[in-house]
């Protein structure tokens, strides 16, 4: 078996184990629907294993890229990413490449100096603005926690962190979507990545308070849209990772997304127990790889289970095959495919996608031949 010259893992040191409560996480309900909620915090043995394992499995100087996620990753503390690091020197002819997703809420000094001298790109979780993020990103006193994060980004502004922001886009979400793109503008983040909020599995979608509907999603993609687009046209651009990834599209660059090729990503997540998945929505004891140490990186990933998951033949709804906006929605993401009252599969935010490409085609493909006459220009 080649060994690859590059490697993604999504590692979550913390497992399910979080310092808030936020009343829509999809990893608090993930880890209800297995066996076990919680595997605790991956201890130095099961770290150590892991890495000489990523260093078995990859070429010399391969590009390892280590994702850190939860549940919250900096529950795991400070000293558990020293060593990390620190383990990560033994071997020298791989390079690592190191991102963070966190609520923020634990960070500090001792992080932020951390957090830049080991070059981590932090994406830090928020929904805009104050009193939409307080609303469901709260703590276990049932406190708001936006001005906590808040004041610690200005700790990771100090120490010159590179950061983004994640939004999860509920029902409230839609209601002001102008403001809360300004005011993550107003923060100082310049790369915004918004995620549709999920529904507990195996429920009908649409029942919680903080459901996403399909027509909110699309008016909250359309007016989020024209305040990307009018930036992009005024020279000041902020980047939107679903718009950013319809360019790559109609400009022949691979888009950073799984969800935008309609494919599932070549990647692994590990459990704090050393137990690998094959991807963050499907954490769950059916898809279970094995366990680091009991199985290497390479088996796990070309094993029959991870390419069964990954192949998922008959996935896309018939109705996207004859879609004429299929090249740039590609079905979408696995984890929305629900099935209607035929019992076909479809996507559940398909009428939300239908309608944002007939909002925002003719722009987004006047900003794509833009970019490709840039990319001529600059050959």
């Amino acid at each position: 078996m080649k060994k690859p010259i590059q490697l993604s893992l999504l590692i979550k040191p913390a497992s399910s184990l979080c310092n808030l409560r936020c009343r829509y996480c999809f990893y608090e309900d993930e880890s209800e629907n297995r066996n076990q909620k919680c595997y605790g915090i991956m201890d130095r043995a099961t770290t150590d294993k892991l890495i000489a394992s990523v260093f078995e499995a990859t070429a010399e100087n391969a590009v390892i890229s280590i994702g850190f996620q939860g549940g919250e990753p900096t529950v795991a503390g400070l000293d558990y990413f020293r060593h990390f690091i620190e383990e990560e020197k033994k071997y020298p002819d791989r390079k690592f490449l190191h991102s963070i997703q966190t609520n923020g809420y634990a960070l500090d000094e001792y992080w932020a100096q951390f957090l830049h001298e080991n070059n981590f790109l932090v994406g830090i979780s928020i929904d805009g603005y104050k009193e939409l993020h307080d609303l469901h990103r709260i703590t276990a006193s049932g406190e708001g926690s936006f001005d906590r994060i808040a004041s610690n980004l200005e700790i990771l502004k100090k120490y010159n962190v590179e950061f983004n922001a994640l939004c999860v886009v509920t029902r409230q979400c839609t209601e002001r979507p102008h403001r809360i793109y300004n005011r993550l503008k107003g923060m100082g983040f310049r790369y915004l990545q918004f995620i549709a909020c999920l529904d507990p599995i195996g429920q009908q979608r649409g029942n919680q308070s903080y459901s996403l509907t399909p027509q909110d999603y699309g008016r909250f993609l359309c007016a989020t849209f024209d305040d990307w687009y009018n930036d992009w046209k005024n020279g000041t651009f902020t980047s939107v990772r679903q718009f950013d990834d319809y360019i790559h599209l109609l400009t022949g660059v691979l888009p950073s997304s799984c969800a935008a090729l309609g494919k599932c990503g070549t990647y692994l997540v590990v459990e704090a127990d050393g137990s690998l998945y094959p991807c963050d929505f499907y954490v769950l004891d059916e898809w279970n790889l094995g366990k680091i140490g009991e199985i290497s990186i390479l088996h796990a990933l070309e094993s029959e289970k991870a390419l069964s998951f990954r192949s998922d033949q008959g996935r896309m709804p018939q109705q996207c095959r004859q879609c004429s906006y299929l090249a740039l929605c590609h079905g979408g993401c696995k984890k929305d495919i629900t099935s209607n009252s035929s019992n076909e599969p479809e996507n559940y935010f398909c009428p939300a996608y239908r309608f944002f490409f007939e909002y925002a085609s003719e722009r987004l493909l006047e900003v794509a031949r833009a970019e490709l006459e840039a990319m001529r220009i600059n050959r």
